[in-house]
């Protein structure tokens, strides 16, 4: 009789441990979404050690603070900057990204952006052309 009860409250509190942590998650996946104004920009042609900096801009559509947790991007070349502070519902934020322009040539680089939004991750597209210094048209 004892092993039954010892194996009740286990099965109940696992049971209820599960529910628990479901609840949590759901909750702060459903009530926040980022949106970006843009997700694909063309620089066109570039300047060789010209500026190839881009702000992309963000909503929190959601109804809970919005945390980027982390931003990758596709290479070295591609640097990301963004707040690690929570952004409010409705309130926007940025991520800026910074390409170096001392390559030449075409280049379409991505950035992923890692969140607590339920349309997590987002991929960010920024392309265009540097010129060489020798054959600036």
């Amino acid at each position: 009789m004892k092993k039954q009860i010892l194996l009740l409250v286990v099965f109940s509190a696992a049971f209820a441990l599960n529910i628990m942590s479901q609840g949590v998650n759901t909750a702060t996946n459903d009530s926040t979404e980022i949106i970006f104004n843009e997700v694909d920009h063309n620089f066109g042609t570039v300047a060789y050690k010209g500026d190839a900096s881009f702000e992309f801009v963000f909503k929190n559509t959601g109804k809970a603070p919005l945390i980027i947790k982390h931003v990758q991007s596709s290479c070295g070349c591609t640097t990301p900057f963004y707040d690690t502070q929570p952004v409010a519902p409705k309130a926007k934020g940025k991520i800026m990204v910074k390409f170096d322009s001392e390559r030449i040539g075409p280049f379409i680089k991505s950035i992923k952006v890692f969140s607590n939004a339920k349309n997590s991750p987002i991929e960010l597209i920024i392309r265009g052309e540097i010129k060489s210094p020798d054959n600036p048209k």
